[in-house]
Parts: C-alpha cells; sequence; structure tokens
C-alpha cells in the first residue's frame, strides 16, 4: 500500500532486537519516576542508559530537540522538555516518552506513571492500560487503520475520558515518524483509512485527558499540554503486523 513502509522479517527483527533494549530502558526510568526526582534526573538516567545498550537516542535526531526523553506531568501530554526544575510530587501523574535507533531502525515507547494516585486517577490511567492492550489486539493484516482507532476510542470514551484529536500514533522504522497515521479516535469510515498489511510497523499511542480533547503549545516551544489544564495521559509500544499475529516489539525479553 503506498505510503505503508512494509518492513522484511530480517528488519523486523532487527526492530525487536532494539525494542528489547528500549523496553529494558523504559522498565529503569518507570522506577526512577517517583516522589522528589526530577526530569533531568530521568534524561540522565536515560542518556547513560541508552549508550549502554549500544543505541542512540532518537529523539535527540529531531531537529531542535536536544534530549533523549520527553517527560510530561499532569495537563503535559507530549514533547515535555525534561528540566531540572521540575521535581516530582506527590500525586503528580509523570509520562515519559523515549525512543532508540538500533542498527539502522527506530522503536519508540511511553508510559505514565501516577505517584500515590488516588482512586479517580488509578481508574483513568487502566482505561489508558485497556486501550493500548485492545489497540495493540487489532493489529492483524487485513484490518484497517480505523479498527486501531475504535480500539482506542471505545473503552477511553467508555470510561468517561477524552481522547486526543490532534495527535496521533504513527508507523516507525528508518525514520522515526513514517506512515500511516493512526488517530485515537475514528476519523471517519472504515475503508478510507490505511488497510493494514503483514510488515508495518506501527507506534501505537493512546493519548488521551479527564477533561476537553483541545490542546496548546506551550511557551517553550515544545511542550503540549491540554488546553483546560486537566490532566492527560499517554501510553505507546512498537508494534509489528504479521502474518502471525501482533507482535509487540517493545518488550522486556
Amino acid at each position: 500500500m503506498v505510503g505503508m513502509n512494509i518492513k522484511t522479517e530480517a528488519e523486523i527483527e532487527v526492530m525487536r532486537q532494539g525494542g528489547g533494549k528500549l523496553a529494558r530502558i523504559r522498565e529503569s526510568l518507570r522506577e526512577k519516576v517517583r516522589e522528589g526526582v526530577s526530569a533531568w534526573e530521568v534524561e540522565e538516567l536515560a542518556v547513560r542508559l541508552i549508550k549502554k545498550e549500544g543505541a542512540e537516542a532518537s529523539f535527540k535526531m529531531v531537529k531542535g530537540y536536544s534530549w533523549a526523553t520527553c517527560v510530561n506531568i499532569n495537563a503535559g501530554l507530549v514533547h515535555g522538555i525534561p528540566k531540572k526544575d521540575v521535581v516530582f510530587k506527590k500525586e503528580d501523574v509523570v509520562s515519559v516518552d523515549l525512543g532508540i535507533y538500533y542498527n539502522g531502525f527506530h522503536t519508540d515507547t511511553s508510559f505514565t506513571k501516577a505517584i500515590n494516585p488516588d482512586a479517580k486517577i488509578a481508574n483513568f490511567l487502566q482505561a489508558g492500560k485497556v486501550a493500548i492492550s485492545k489497540a495493540i489486539d487489532s493489529a492483524h493484516p487485513g484490518n484497517f487503520v480505523y479498527d486501531i482507532s475504535e480500539a482506542i476510542e471505545t473503552p477511553i470514551k467508555k470510561a468517561g475520558f477524552s481522547p486526543i484529536r490532534a495527535l496521533v500514533g504513527h508507523g516507525v522504522g528508518r525514520a522515526l515518524h513514517e506512515e500511516p497515521q493512526i488517530p485515537c479516535f475514528v476519523p471517519g469510515a472504515k475503508e478510507s483509512s490505511p488497510k493494514l498489511l503483514a510488515g508495518a510497523v506501527l507506534a501505537i499511542e493512546v493519548m488521551y485527558c479527564l477533561g476537553r480533547p483541545e490542546v496548546v503549545l506551550n511557551n517553550d516551544g515544545w511542550t503540549i499540554s491540554t488546553a483546560d489544564g486537566k490532566i492527560s495521559a499517554l501510553f505507546e509500544d512498537t508494534v509489528a503486523v504479521t502474518n502471525k499475529g501482533p507482535i509487540v516489539l517493545t518488550i522486556l525479553e
């Protein structure tokens, strides 16, 4: 299909190796996120671990961006700069997004973690985990991007939250951002969305919020936050579409 970058089995295997490295890094960063730790400390750890894994930081390859991670708190959704003065506090909702470049291919992943959450926030984050699980399960050859979008939108809206409409997941591979775009909501008719083919590799992103879905660009020129200041969250995995079913590449081996 035009616009969908198809990988060979050998290329997917290389991406699986990179994804395993990225998953190990992600889990170390998840443990690092706790009360009293700064976003900059998360960044420093990411840089050390990426080097240890023999990879490069994908995000540092984006023009104008100088960091290995994006770290967001509460209303911050994506592209947050990991600053020294951003120190995590009790009840903060922290999202960390990162990617690595290994043997010619990028992989991309994100997680959101709440520090001592109340029941409302725990339920909010659980909805995102359900959505990404269902989205991954829908990444089969012959399905459409529509099916992934529907799998994200349905549990998010059912739980009473709002999928973000201005940002999308994406294909990933030799470039960090490839076709197709993968909305977190159903944008139109199923047949008008790209059909999934074996060999496609997707960075499936679940982006949603407690309030309205509108977003704004902050003054730092990078951070995108909810316009109403309500809490947001982000979950992401890199997934290969194969004839044996979807394979999560950013998973611990």
